[in-house]
């Protein structure tokens, strides 16, 4: 049954997040694409903690580069999720803090690492059972 069917349990519009089968994107792919990159989803957990210094950042979330950090934060308070403020001490001083709308954010990011951590084995061995039974894929 596809799940455009008309007569399924849950309507159509509980399955599509714009309430209107067939509609474009609606424009929810830029916010989705930024708050569920990795980088992103792990600086919003990090700053679910409280304000953070830039190096304090850096140390927390581990394999991100200098420049990456740089973009993530900038692009999440243009976003309107970080608000970065700077001292006039010196050298200058700079820390990063969730903003309003970012907060609101952080439950949504801790279900899902929850979830995560939650079933983390389960995929682990469905990865090994599919990884074993197709030993010629290149699908990471």
């Amino acid at each position: 049954m596809s799940v455009r069917h008309t007569e399924v349990t849950v309507g159509a519009s509980d399955l599509d997040p714009c309430g209107k089968v067939g509609h474009p994107d609606c424009g929810i792919r830029d916010v989705l694409d930024r708050v569920g990159d990795k980088w992103s989803v792990l600086v919003i957990v990090e700053l679910a903690n409280g304000v953070r210094r830039f190096r304090e950042l850096q140390r927390a979330i581990d394999g991100i580069s200098q420049r990456m950090l740089t973009l993530t934060v900038r692009r999440l308070e243009r976003d309107g999720l970080v608000v970065r403020t700077v001292y006039p001490t010196v050298p200058a001083q700079v820390d990063y803090r969730l903003t309003e709308t970012g907060t609101s954010l952080t439950h949504l990011v801790k279900a899902l690492a929850d979830w995560s951590l939650d079933n983390r084995a389960t995929i682990a061995e469905a990865r090994h059972s599919y990884d074993t039974e197709h030993p010629d894929n290149d699908i990471r």
